[in-house]
């Protein structure tokens, strides 16, 4: 048994769920669509680059959350599931998800996106477990602030070493499968990098190091 980690977005779904929520508000009429729209829009250009402020879009995009109850986010996120989420799913993904829980492998989705948006999505692809920025509950609302370390760059690294001190897993011989340059610091840590569906950066940094590229799409 191998540890097999997946990223989330454009990797295992076709899309960005962090980006897709954000289009989902405006469309439900939950947020002013003109401003949020620009931001989200803003926000994950600035991920596609390389250079986003995590706490920043955390908080930009979790603020809409305070304004409503759990049971009413949770009605919101159903609805989120089967209109964005549900149409972006890869069956080449899911073919290498059974593969790996074939070999009795443990897998792992470890996302920069946060817990509320990704847990859901999760559990639908069969994933037990799941690594991600979380976030801050106060008085059963959430806040808007990121709880401890990001899930994002240096700190997918962090909270993967964290989750492992927990568990009875080892990196020795774990594969990492991921479409993202925000994602280096973790393929470069695996014994087997994987890119999927990269964006350019990665995908000449895989080509440099021989790594394997895969189309999920």
């Amino acid at each position: 048994m191998s540890l097999a980690l997946f990223d989330l977005d454009n990797t295992l779904i076709g899309g960005d769920s962090d980006y897709l929520w954000g289009e989902f508000l405006c469309e439900i009429g939950a947020v002013d669509v003109a401003k949020y729209h620009e931001k989200n829009k803003y926000f994950y250009e600035q991920y596609c680059l390389g250079r986003l402020d995590i706490y920043a879009y955390s908080k930009f995009s979790m603020e809409p959350l305070s304004e409503y109850t759990m049971d009413e986010l949770s009605d919101l996120h159903k609805q989120f599931l089967q209109k964005k989420i549900e149409p972006l799913l890869l069956p080449k993904a899911e073919s290498v998800i059974n593969i790996h829980k074939d070999k009795e492998d443990t897998l792992v989705v470890i996302t920069a996106s946060n817990s509320f948006v990704t847990a859901p999505i999760v559990d639908m692809l069969g994933i037990d477990n799941l690594i991600s920025t979380e976030l801050e509950i106060i008085s059963g609302s959430y806040s808007g602030n990121v709880l401890g370390t990001p899930c994002y760059k240096n700190g997918k690294v962090e909270k993967l070493k964290s989750w492992l001190k927990l568990s009875d897993e080892s990196m020795e011989n774990s594969t990492f499968y991921s479409d993202s340059r925000n994602d280096l610091p973790l393929l470069e840590l695996v014994t087997k990098p994987v890119a999927v569906n990269p964006d350019k950066e990665l995908m000449r940094i895989a080509t440099d190091n021989g790594w394997p590229i895969l189309d999920w799409r």
